[in-house]
C-alpha cells in the first residue's frame, strides 16, 4: 500500500497517474494506493485504525499539519516506512532527511526523478522484509519487523512480544529468542526475563 497525501485533488491524480506507469513499467511491483488531503487524517488513520502503508508521498505545505509535521508523527508512532517528500521549495530539505526521507522532490514533478524515488523506496521496502524475523504462533508462522519489537517479556515457557500495534505470545525460551534477536544491535537483554529494544524505549507503549 503506498499512501500519497497532498491538499489539492489535481496534484493527488498526477501522482496517480505517474504509479500506474511506473507499475506499467515495473510489471513486478504490485501494490495500490490510498489517498489522503491531509497530514491530520493520515494520522488519524494510523493511530486509530493501525493504518500501516508501506511507501508514504508526502507533500509539505499542507494547511494545517505540514508534511513534515505528520511524517515526524508517523514516526514517533514507531513506523519505518520509507518516505518521499514533494513540494515546491527546497526550504524543508533538512528536514525532510531528519525522519530518514529517501527522496525529496521538487514540484512540478518530473517522471524520471519521480520513478527513480519510487525505485528507492521500493528497494527499502524489499530489504527491510528480507530481514523480517519468524515467530510460530497459533496458527502458522508470523512474519515481524525486529523494529516492530518495543520489548520482550519472559512468562515461564512462552515470550511476550510487544510491538508497536499489538502483543504476541509465543511459545520459546528466553535464551532461544535471544539467539535470534542478538544479531541485531538495536536489542539487549535486561536481566533474565526482559529483551528491550532501546530504539523504542520512548514507545507510549512503555509508558502505560
Amino acid at each position: 500500500m503506498i499512501a500519497v497525501c497532498d491538499d489539492e485533488e489535481k496534484e493527488l491524480d498526477e501522482i496517480e497517474s505517474f504509479l500506474a506507469r511506473y507499475q506499467e513499467k515495473n510489471k513486478e511491483a504490485e501494490f495500490k494506493m490510498e489517498r489522503f488531503t491531509s497530514g491530520e487524517a493520515l494520522v488519524q488513520r494510523a493511530r486509530e485504525e493501525n493504518y500501516t502503508p508501506d511507501i508514504l508521498l508526502l507533500d509539505i505545505f499542507m494547511p494545517g499539519k505540514t508534511g513534515i509535521e505528520a511524517a515526524e508523527d508517523m514516526r514517533e508512532l514507531g513506523f519505518s516506512m520509507p518516505i518521499v517528500f514533494f513540494t515546491t521549495s527546497t526550504e524543508y530539505a533538512l528536514k525532510a532527511y531528519g525522519v530518514d526521507a529517501v527522496q525529496y522532490l521538487v514540484k512540478p514533478l518530473g517522471q524520471e526523478c519521480f520513478f527513480h524515488a519510487m525505485d528507492s523506496a521500493i528497494q527499502q521496502v524489499s530489504r527491510k522484509k528480507e530481514s523480517q524475523i519468524a515467530v510460530k504462533i497459533s496458527g502458522g508462522l508470523r512474519q515481524i519487523w525486529p523494529d516492530d519489537i518495543i520489548y520482550c517479556e519472559s512468562q515461564k515457557n512462552y515470550q511476550v512480544l510487544y510491538l508497536f500495534s499489538e502483543k504476541l505470545k509465543i511459545r520459546m525460551t528466553t535464551g532461544n529468542l535471544w539467539e535470534i534477536l542478538k544479531e541485531y544491535s538495536q536489542f539487549r537483554r535486561c536481566g533474565r526475563a526482559f529483551i528491550l529494544n532501546h530504539r523504542g524505549v520512548h514507545s507510549p507503549m512503555l509508558a502505560s
